[in-house]
């Protein structure tokens, strides 16, 4: 299996274990193992956010955090834009930007592999390779 990278969008405040549950989910919904995730990524805006911080701890993997200005460069590449995320972070996709961004500064390119999967506080997306 290839390694994955997740990017989160989430409201403020968004807990520990809605963001855990989330991304559990996702990965069985799509047969992945939760193994193959090799990091998290965010918009620096939720550089700070408490949960996903823990979750990055309790996974034991890095989150890292791109600026709105990193992740347009993969608009091209998203399956869903929301006017609302880029009218608050000047990205039209958090999830799926921070994703690919992520995958593709560990390979020089990125697909997606599991697009945006929401659950009202969050989203995550999960990209590998490309």
């Amino acid at each position: 299996m290839p390694a994955l990278y997740a990017g989160f969008g989430c409201r403020r405040g968004c807990s520990l274990d809605h963001l855990d549950t989330l991304l559990r989910q996702s990965l069985a919904a799509h047969g992945q193992a939760l193994g193959t995730l090799r990091g998290i990524a965010t918009i620096s805006l939720k550089a700070d956010e408490p949960g996903l911080e823990q979750l990055a701890l309790r996974l034991g993997l890095p989150l890292v955090v791109f600026t709105a200005s990193q992740l347009q460069a993969f608009e091209p590449l998203l399956t869903h834009r929301s006017a609302s995320a880029y009218a608050h972070s000047g990205c039209w996709g958090v999830a799926e930007s921070a994703a690919l961004a992520l995958a593709s500064r560990e390979h020089g390119s990125a697909r997606l592999r599991i697009m945006r999967q929401s659950s009202g506080a969050a989203t995550v997306a999960l990209a590998c390779g490309g």
